[in-house]
Formats: C-alpha cells, structure tokens, sequence
C-alpha cells in the first residue's frame, strides 16, 4: 500500500501534522531507522537509530541551497536514541525517511520541523512493503557504516511491486546523475502535461528538457519554485563563469507557466522558515517524489526518490502542484 499525504502554507496546524507522524511511528514493535536533515522536535520498546545532518563547519565549506539546518543534538540525546551525526559541510545528508519494523517507510520532503508542519508545502508519502523498506534500510546501514554521504546511495533501483505498482526507489550520490536523466527522459517522453515542484531547477538533464518544451510551447507544462532561493542560484552562477552556460536555459524555463513564493529568505540566526519546498515531479502519469530537489547539489547529496506510475494519483498531485503555483505571482528575476 501506498499513501501520498501533501501540506500547504497556513492550510494544517503543526500539531495535526505532528500527530499524523507519531500515530505513524507509534505502530512500531521493534525498531525505527530514521535518516533526517533538519529535526527541531521537543523531547518504547523498540531499539532507535537515527543518523541526522551534522552541519558542523569544515575545511572547505559550500555554500548552501537549501538553508542549513539547526539541529539540536542535546535534544535528541535526550530522546534515547543511537545518534550518527553525519558530516554535511560539503554535501548534505538530506534525507527525510524513516524505516519501521522493516516492513514500512515514511519519505518525503518534508523536515521534523514546526515551520515545515506548518508553513511549507511538502509532499509525504507511507509505504507499507517490506521489499521497499528492505531497500531503505540498505541505503540506511550505507550512512550508518561508513558515515560518509559521498560513500552512500548505491542501493539498486530496479522495481518492487507494491500490490499493483512497481515502484522504484532511488538514491544518491550514487544514482545521482542517472536519477536527474531519468526524470529528465520521463518529461522528454510526457505528451499530455508536465508538472513541477521544486525550490531550484538546475540539474541539466532537467534544466535543457525543459527550456526546448517551453520554446516549442507544444506541452501543458507548468510549477513552482521558491523565488528566493532561485534568485540565489542566478547570483551564485553570475559569479561562477564555470555554470554561467545554465543561465538562459534557467531564464527560458521560468518565463514558462511557473510561479514563484515570496518567502522569507534564510538569515543567520533563525526566523520563519516558510520556502516552497515540496519535491514533486509529474510527467503525464509518472510520479517523482521524494527530498531530492531538482539540482546539481541534489545528485551529490544523500537523497531519495520513489519513482510509480498511476493516474489516479498522478491527477491529485498535478491538482495539487496547480493549486500550489496558483498560490503565488509568476517567478520575476527581479522586483
């Protein structure tokens, strides 16, 4: 069985969210792995390992797409759990899953954060297969052993049937490139619609497939992005002559039908965190969706992506991709 669960801006309380997640991890009777950037949660007989974003400063600091996160590490130490701090000074680890008991997973894009229960869009989804979650917990003991991201995500994405769907489940940095051309060839094979949820837009096999469907104007394509971030993006390659060459395809896909989010740019020292951060792709009836955003940082960062396909959901989550871009202005390069 899988669910697809999805958040709006201001649509849910946290604590309707928050309930949803521990009714989900209550039904564990013998061990929970969770893999988890960003977790800001206050403080049972089953055995916790949880392996989290360690964004301690290194040598050779990168400057971050998604906003770092501020995890509290005292407070999960309280909680009784088997820590790994994973190093994320160069590349993340970006995960937000969770296996339970080997038999079920919690993914998405979504962060154990009251702004992200509250104030972002995310896209969650629950899989009830002990064959997925055979595949999660291999990519889980990768970070566990080594603890290293650059060392992880080299578990295989052949298909697993989930009653009647085959769905794979894919990981980075080791399918990272092959991931990006694969959601690149969905879109290039799409004949009906595209739709696209993601804060940036700037892995090439992406970027390229999308400038030539806006240049033809032959598909009914359209998302959204978090403006800000973007617009960070355009800066950062303003300053790099080395990705300058991505700046027309990005200006060509974002004078298509994609709107941007206003929110609240990240500063130093906290405040709302409330970025379009869903991670969703839908090419005709093909879903992608996970943490991965659709990014060069994405393919080396520690990610992870459920690829089905099926209508019925296929129509829900462009539905839902639509009401989030109707949501927000067009995306502007400048105000």
């Amino acid at each position: 069985m899988l669910e697809v669960h999805t958040l709006q801006d201001g649509a849910q309380p946290p604590e309707a969210t928050a309930e949803r997640l521990v009714a989900w991890l209550g039904a564990a009777s013998r061990s929970l792995d969770l893999a988890l950037y960003d977790v800001r949660l206050p403080g049972p007989g089953v055995r916790v390992r949880l392996a989290f974003n360690d964004d301690t400063p290194g040598p050779d600091p990168r400057p971050f797409e998604p906003p770092p996160p501020s995890t509290e590490r005292h407070v999960l130490e309280e909680l009784g759990a088997e820590l790994k701090g994973i190093p994320g000074w160069r590349d993340l680890m970006h995960h937000k899953y969770v296996v339970r008991d080997g038999e079920a997973v919690w993914t998405g894009s979504m962060n154990w954060t009251d702004d992200s229960f509250e104030r972002q869009e995310n896209v969650l989804a629950t899989v009830q297969s002990s064959d997925l979650a055979a595949r999660f917990t291999e990519d889980f003991d990768e970070l566990w052993n080594t603890g290293a991201v650059e060392l992880s995500g080299t578990v295989n994405p052949s298909p697993v049937r989930v009653g009647e769907l085959e769905v794979r489940a894919w990981f980075t940095p080791g399918y990272g490139e092959t991931l990006s051309n694969r959601i690149g060839a969905a879109i290039a094979r799409a004949r009906r619609r595209v739709r696209i949820c993601s804060p940036v837009i700037t892995a090439a096999p992406v970027l390229s497939v999308l400038a030539q469907i806006v240049s033809e104007g032959k598909l009914d394509l359209g998302g959204c992005v978090d403006q800000p971030q973007v617009r960070g993006v355009i800066y950062q390659w303003e300053q790099n002559g080395n990705v300058a060459w991505k700046l027309p395809l990005l200006e060509r896909v974002m004078q298509g039908e994609f709107s941007g989010k206003r929110s609240e740019p990240w500063r130093p020292g906290g405040g709302l965190h409330n970025f379009m951060h869903a991670k969703v792709t839908v090419a005709d009836d093909v879903i992608f969706l996970g943490s991965y955003n659709l990014s060069r940082s994405g393919e080396r960062n520690a990610e992870n992506v459920l690829e089905w396909e099926d209508a019925a959901t296929a129509d829900r989550l462009a539905a839902y991709i639509d009401d989030v871009r109707s949501r927000y202005p067009a995306f502007a390069f400048a105000d």
